[in-house]
C-alpha cells in the first residue's frame, strides 16, 4: 500500500469513530466503545514493547491499576484537580516501570514474560490487601469526573466522555507513530529482529528496551486513569492477569508491530465477548477458541491478512 492509501484509510477510520455516537442507537454500545478506546490506548503501549521490540510483557493491566489508583488517591487524599491527577498518572506509573524494568529487561524471552507476570500478581495482591489505602475488594467509589472548561462540556455525559477519550487515543497513537518512525523505533525493530547483532554494533540494547517498557507502562497508566474517572469506581479485579492477556491478544489479533493492529484488536477484545452472550455458559470457551484459531491461522493478525490479500490482488492485476 502507498502512503497516500494508508493515510486515507486512517482518515476514514477517524471519520467513522467521530460519527460513531450518532450511528449507535443502543447506549450500552457507546459504553463498550469508550472501553474499547481505553484499551486502544493500553494496546498501543503494549505494541511498543511486544510488537516492535519483541518482548511479551504480561503486566499491562497492573500498570493500568497503578495509573487508576494513583489518579484516584491523589485527587481524594491530596485534593489535586482531576486534570492534574490524570496528567500525573503516567509519570507515576513510569516510576514503577523503571523499578521493575531495569533488572527484568536483562532477561530475554520467556524469562522476561514470567517476571512481568509475577509483577502483575504482586500489584494485584497489594491492591487487594492494602485495604487502608485501596479499600481492597470493596473498591473505591465516588471518583470524580473531569470538569469541563465550558458549561457545554459535561463529562458525566457518555457522548462527551467518548470524544474526550477518542482525542486522547488519537494523541497516543500519534505519539506511538512518532516513536516508531524515529531512530529509536528503528532500533527497537532491529532488537526484535536480532538483538545480538544490535549489541555487536555497539548499541546498548537494554536502554532502548527499557524505554519501550516504560513508554508502554505510561500508556497503560493513562488508560487506567481514564478508566477510573469514567467508571467512578475501581477495585483490583479489573487489573489482574486476565486483563493483561487481553492487551496482548488485542495486539496479536489486530496485527503485531502495526499501528492499526491495536485499534482493531481493542474493539475485538471488548465487543466479541459481548456478542457471545447468547451462549452464556460457553461464552468464554468460544471466545478463547476463536482467539486461538485467529492466532494460529492469522499469525500476522487481521492487518497482516489484509496486507497479504491486497498484495495478491495487486499481483493478479
Amino acid at each position: 500500500m502507498t502512503r497516500i492509501a494508508v493515510s486515507l484509510l486512517y482518515a476514514g477510520a477517524l471519520v467513522v469513530l467521530i460519527a460513531l455516537p450518532q450511528l449507535i442507537s443502543v447506549k450500552y454500545y457507546l459504553h463498550l466503545s469508550i472501553l474499547a478506546l481505553i484499551w486502544l490506548i493500553v494496546s498501543q503501549g503494549q505494541n511498543l514493547i511486544q510488537g516492535y521490540t519483541g518482548y511479551v510483557s504480561i503486566v499491562g493491566a497492573g500498570f493500568m491499576g497503578i495509573g487508576a489508583y494513583s489518579t484516584t488517591l491523589m485527587g481524594m487524599h491530596l485534593g489535586l484537580p482531576v486534570w492534574l491527577t490524570i496528567l500525573l498518572a503516567p509519570p507515576m506509573t513510569a516510576v514503577f516501570a523503571l523499578i521493575v524494568g531495569y533488572p527484568s529487561l536483562r532477561m530475554k524471552g520467556h524469562y522476561f514474560a514470567i517476571v512481568t507476570l509475577a509483577f502483575n500478581l504482586v500489584i494485584f495482591i497489594v491492591l487487594l490487601n492494602f485495604t487502608e489505602l485501596t479499600q481492597g475488594e470493596a473498591g473505591i467509589t465516588g471518583i470524580p469526573k473531569p470538569a469541563g472548561w465550558l458549561e457545554a462540556l459535561n463529562f458525566r455525559d457518555r457522548e462527551v466522555y467518548y470524544y474526550f477519550v477518542l482525542a486522547v487515543a488519537v494523541l497516543t497513537t500519534g505519539i506511538a507513530w512518532a516513536i516508531v518512525r524515529s531512530r529509536v523505533g528503528q532500533i527497537l525493530m532491529a532488537i526484535r529482529q536480532n538483538e545480538d547483532l544490535v549489541g555487536a554494533l555497539g548499541v546498548a540494547a537494554w536502554k532502548y528496551k527499557l524505554f519501550a517498557f516504560v513508554a508502554s507502562a505510561m500508556f497503560a497508566g493513562l488508560g487506567g486513569a481514564l478508566y477510573a474517572h469514567y467508571q467512578s469506581f475501581i477495585n483490583p479485579e479489573v487489573f489482574g492477569v486476565a486483563q493483561s492477556l487481553d492487551a496482548i491478544l488485542a495486539v496479536i489479533v489486530g496485527g503485531s508491530g502495526t499501528l492499526a493492529g491495536p485499534m482493531i484488536g481493542a474493539f475485538i477484545v471488548i465487543f466479541l465477548p459481548e456478542y457471545l452472550r447468547f451462549a452464556d455458559s460457553f461464552r468464554l470457551i468460544i471466545y478463547g477458541l476463536l482467539l486461538v484459531l485467529a492466532t494460529i491461522f492469522m499469525p500476522r493478525g487481521i492487518v497482516g491478512l489484509a496486507q497479504d490479500l491486497g498484495a495478491r490482488i495487486a499481483g493478479r492485476r
